[in-house]
């Protein structure tokens, strides 16, 4: 049973952190990262299909298709598990991506 809880008003690195709790108290710690790759490029997959329920394109009525902010959560969970597997902080590589991203020019 999960004990737990995510701090309020979190970091990214507390999401991190809470990610790792969570992979070792569920058991799935030993998932390489390429297992977290592949799963994280599905759950990509789901939220394309979240996405078209949600903008009413057609979609299989007997699929079983769940929210865009869930599949969205989902996403940020593989996210911060394959960072961790390179001990890369997010919000730190975010922001360093953010400095050369305004360097840049878009037309």
């Amino acid at each position: 049973m999960d004990n737990l809880k995510l701090k309020e008003n979190p970091t990214l690195k507390d999401y991190q952190e809470y990610v790792h709790m969570l992979e070792i108290q569920r058991g799935f710690i030993d998932q390489n990262v390429i297992i977290k790759s592949l799963l994280l490029g599905e759950e990509m997959g789901e939220l394309f299909k979240a996405i078209r329920k949600a903008m009413n394109i057609k979609t299989d009525v007997n699929a079983n298709i769940n929210p865009v902010k869930e599949e969205i959560a989902d996403i940020l969970i593989y996210l911060c598990s394959i960072a961790n597997r390179f001990d890369i902080d997010i919000e730190e590589a975010f922001r360093e991506k953010e400095e050369i991203n305004k360097k840049r020019q878009w037309i």
